[in-house]
């Protein structure tokens, strides 16, 4: 399957993923503070693990850090 994965083509032997899969083999550090944002659309934390990728889907790992006085 091939994803872009903020920005970078990626391609994976899975042929199915869901977004909880993605975030491990990404080895994504904190990933109870990362947004997902699929084509464009923020998804759910709760959805995270029902959410399947498919072919060319856009996934961008955002986290948000506050911060300031």
């Amino acid at each position: 399957m091939h994803l872009v994965i903020n920005g970078e083509k990626k391609e994976y032997a899975n042929k199915s993923l869901n977004i909880t899969e993605l975030l491990e083999i990404e080895k994504v550090k904190n990933p109870d503070v990362v947004s997902v944002q699929l084509n464009g659309q923020f998804v759910d934390k709760v959805n995270y693990s029902t959410t399947s990728l498919k072919e060319g889907d856009e996934v961008e790992f955002l986290y948000f850090i506050g911060g300031g006085k």
